[in-house]
């Protein structure tokens, strides 16, 4: 899953970065509110992370002008305020969360994995597909109650179409979710990706659509 971050304070901004990148996610960072205003209007997101405090544009004006174009993006605000006023800012604006600095990195990439479960419909973390598990906390996956090893763009192929059970899903989209804005995205490797999938989970665990994508069925 493609997440947004915008944060301007660099020490804290490669811990959550890295922290996000450990669990699969693919992360695009900015320092400023106006990088972040632009790529949160161009770029499909999973998540944004937001803090308010940006040089340039301020969080919260970046968030409600996200908001008035329609763009629905889930949004975890950060503040170094502990006063109730701007949370509630940040919440009438649009946004889905919030964290106050200093918070412990683990309860963010929670709070991020809870905002996806929420935002596809998926109750449970751990997510069943036929005879194969993706617990999302971990990545980890399994067949038959064994592990299975996955590259890391592997899992992000499988945990994009899970979180999208039911929908077709094209490759120009699978591949919008799993690069990073600055990356190589060749949708041509997405097949590579699934073909292996289907080696190492089963043949019927991805279904294609000749010429429109892929679906995994709903759970």
């Amino acid at each position: 899953m493609r997440i947004l971050l915008a944060e301007d304070e660099p020490h804290l901004c490669n811990q959550i970065k890295w922290l996000l990148i450990a669990e699969g996610r693919v992360v695009d960072v900015v320092h400023n509110g106006t990088e972040a205003l632009h790529l949160g209007s161009t770029e499909p997101y999973d998540v944004i992370i937001l803090d308010i405090g940006l040089p340039e544009r301020d969080g919260i004006s970046v968030l409600r002008e996200w908001r008035s174009a329609g763009i629905s993006t889930p949004v975890l605000i950060l503040t170094a305020r502990d006063g109730w006023s701007e949370r509630v800012d940040g919440l009438d604006a649009g946004a889905d969360d919030y964290m106050v600095k200093p918070f412990h990195l683990p309860e963010l990439a929670a709070r991020v994995r809870a905002i996806l479960r929420r935002q596809s419909g998926q109750l449970n973390p751990v997510i069943e597909i036929g005879n194969v598990t993706l617990d999302s906390r971990t990545g980890r996956v399994s067949l038959d109650g064994l592990p299975v090893n996955l590259t890391a763009q592997e899992i992000a192929v499988l945990t994009y179409l899970a979180h999208n059970a039911g929908r077709l899903v094209s490759r120009t989209e699978l591949s919008e979710h799993i690069y990073e804005y600055d990356g190589d995205r060749d949708s041509n490797t997405i097949a590579v990706f699934i073909n292996r999938l289907r080696k190492k989970l089963g043949p019927d665990v991805i279904t294609t659509v000749r010429g429109r994508g892929y679906r995994i069925d709903a759970i």
